[in-house]
């Protein structure tokens, strides 16, 4: 089946913006939300900076019982749930609990849950670790608690491919809708900002170590070093474009149009890495030529070599400087499974408005031949936007989102 799946809702918390609105104000005129660890003390590790989420409080938003139950990623993801439905227009009791389905992404799972009963355990002996454990720490925990809180009974599942991994949970949604699910929540979350969740983002060595909040990570700069992490994500609301019309959504953000996805041939094979093909497959699937791309929100790593690949591949496909390309995680950090749904929301709000957002603190440097929006955001009428994300180890995925007519 070829069903139109249609954006009807949007969740989103993101170190500059708790809900959509305060998240696109804070885009669209580039505000830097990368800072100095607060969640524990980073004063000996490497890197020391990171875009947090601040003045969050679950116990704000969501029932008590839930608290112990759950990492912070998952009431990060429960509460952005809450507000996508909101957004839609669609309580969850209203719909056989059979046609609604979850498929999320998560990198690391619930890190601190986890941190936090490993202490209990070598401190004070295996009775003091929470029977929540066995569950809190998982990847597919969050698709588990939503469908829970939400009755939700249809196709579930977990995407874990690092920050590729929120495309590839869209675009798995978008698959179950064509195959007769009428609604899917997805996308991902993740916050591992606490010493064992550090450790291990540390150890794939593209972490930058400087202490300049507004130099720290600057990718397609002559000066880049590395990536800030950050935490949060974005939840959407995907349904059939004819059964949201149906039940008479108000609120249609935008089209899933297509989706590519490859992977990285061995290191030193000499083969050409997969990013373009992935982006040649999403155009082809959403049948839109290279011209028809009216803007491109990079994957942007923040090092050398991986900003190299990926301007590479924009220019063999669009030519040089041949569309607007913009990062706007500069301002939040890398959020692993969360960082693409959050540039899929940032795609359909700047297609609402026709503003493409600034890539913020960055000077392209002379050697990538691409058309990136630097300063200040760049008024541009957009119809067709392509999301690009990569995972460590390989991964590569790309989506075309078509904006309402």
């Amino acid at each position: 089946m070829t069903a139109r799946v249609v954006i009807t809702g949007i969740g989103i918390a993101a170190p500059n913006g708790f809900g959509a609105e305060d998240y696109w104000a804070a885009t669209r005129v580039g505000k830097n939300a990368l800072g100095r660890i607060t969640r524990f003390d980073a004063t000996q590790y490497p890197a020391r900076l990171a875009g947090e989420i601040q003045g969050f409080e679950a116990r704000d938003h969501l029932p008590g019982r839930l608290i112990p139950q759950t990492d912070r990623m998952t009431q990060l993801a429960l509460v952005a749930t809450d507000s996508a439905f909101e957004d839609a227009g669609v309580k969850p009791v209203d719909i056989p609990e059979y046609d609604m389905g979850v498929v999320t992404a998560s990198t690391a799972g619930g890190f601190e849950f986890g941190q936090n009963e490993l202490q209990a355990l070598w401190s004070k002996g295996s009775q003091y670790v929470s029977a929540y454990q066995s569950f809190a720490w998982f990847y597919a925990v969050n698709s588990g608690q939503i469908s829970i809180r939400n009755g939700m009974r249809g196709h579930s599942a977990v995407v874990v491919s690092e920050q590729a991994g929120g495309l590839d949970a869209i675009a798995q949604a978008r698959r179950q809708i064509r195959k007769g699910s009428k609604l899917i929540c997805s996308g991902g979350f993740d916050a591992s900002i606490c010493p064992w969740g550090w450790v291990a983002q540390l150890t794939n060595g593209r972490i930058s170590t400087s202490d300049n909040p507004e130099r720290a990570y600057v990718p397609f700069d002559a000066d880049a070093s590395g990536y800030v992490p950050g935490e949060g994500g974005a939840l959407l609301i995907l349904e059939d474009a004819e059964a949201a019309r149906l039940r008479g959504a108000e609120n249609v953000y935008g089209e899933l149009a297509g989706y590519g996805s490859t992977f990285d041939p061995k290191p030193g094979s000499g083969r050409e890495p997969g990013l373009r093909r992935a982006i040649e497959l999403a155009l082809a699937d959403a049948g839109v030529e290279a011209g028809d791309i009216d803007v491109v929100f990079a994957d942007a790593a923040g090092t050398r070599e991986l900003d190299r690949v990926e301007a590479e591949a924009l220019v063999a496909v669009f030519g040089p400087a041949g569309v607007p390309v913009t990062a706007p995680k500069t301002m939040t950090g890398r959020l692993y499974s969360g960082a693409a749904p959050v540039d899929v929301v940032a795609a359909l709000l700047a297609m609402r408005e026709g503003l493409i957002p600034p890539t913020v603190n960055v000077t392209l440097a002379p050697e990538y031949a691409i058309d990136l929006v630097t300063g200040q955001a760049r008024p541009a009428p957009l119809r067709n936007a392509l999301v690009v994300a990569r995972g460590y180890g390989g991964f590569n995925s790309a989506v075309v989102v078509r904006g309402t007519d």
